[in-house]
């Protein structure tokens, strides 16, 4: 984490998704080691328990991204929100014939209306104190190229680029600055599921340019890139972290 130390969040309160493990958990304890005072969600207890023990300055919130409602309660009973990365996402192996409305509905809950609905709360807070803002939602290169192993999720990280832009567009107005994050395959428990079947880390490797899939590291600095002051002038970007899949 030694490249992070060069950012400070003084004075910042982040929350960030999907914190229990993962991409997720290594971006929440980047932000607080980068001095923002932050508030990892998980709809793991256990997670969240493991996360805080380790970070004690780490501030759990434990709510299923699913549930609407009470997603936005949480996130109003937060303190006000200066910086959001949007990272829980679920994963479904489907080809497109397997592809049903109850999978359908289920990725869309988690990968994209809870997005909406977060967001919705903290930039209306941003607004309603006049503060500017960075929002980052990781969506993946599975919203920009087929794969035809895990289609319902694809479908889902391709709306996520696409909400990310309306987001943009909203947003910039009141100083409130919203990137995408599209990283490749990174080993975490959710790929490791997507490589049980034929989207093998083999086959990402071997059209990857740079000869390997990505590591947890590799999102965690463009990440708090995003999130900074440094990127001031980069809103409504689609950033790509592949090691050159997506051109090959």
């Amino acid at each position: 984490m030694e490249g992070e130390q060069n950012y400070d969040f003084t004075g910042k309160r982040a929350l960030v998704t999907g914190a229990g493990r993962g991409i997720g958990k290594a971006i929440a304890i980047a932000l607080s080691q980068c001095r923002a005072e932050t508030y990892a969600l998980s709809k793991t207890k256990e997670n969240l328990e493991r996360l805080v023990s380790e970070h004690p300055s780490i501030h759990p919130v434990c709510v299923d991204l699913a549930d609407w409602s009470a997603t936005r309660a949480a996130v109003e009973a937060l303190p006000p929100i200066d910086l959001l990365v949007n990272n829980a996402a679920i994963l479904r192996n489907d080809s497109f014939f397997e592809m049903n409305p109850e999978t359908f509905d289920s990725l869309m809950d988690v990968n994209v209306k809870a997005i909406l609905n977060i967001s919705q709360v903290v930039s209306k807070s941003l607004i309603e104190r006049g503060k500017p803002g960075s929002i980052v939602n990781v969506s993946s290169i599975a919203g920009l190229c087929s794969f035809p192993t895990i289609c319902t999720y694809s479908v889902t990280k391709g709306s996520l680029v696409t909400l990310s832009r309306l987001m943009a567009v909203s947003l910039g107005q009141y100083k409130i600055r919203v990137n995408c994050l599209n990283p490749t395959a990174v080993l975490t428990d959710m790929s490791k599921e997507a490589f049980q079947n034929d989207l093998t880390e083999t086959a990402l490797t071997s059209r990857t340019p740079l000869g390997r899939i990505g590591e947890v590291s590799d999102i965690v600095g463009p990440a708090l890139f995003l999130l900074s002051d440094q990127s001031a002038m980069i809103h409504g970007s689609t950033t790509v972290v592949d090691g050159g899949y997506t051109i090959a």
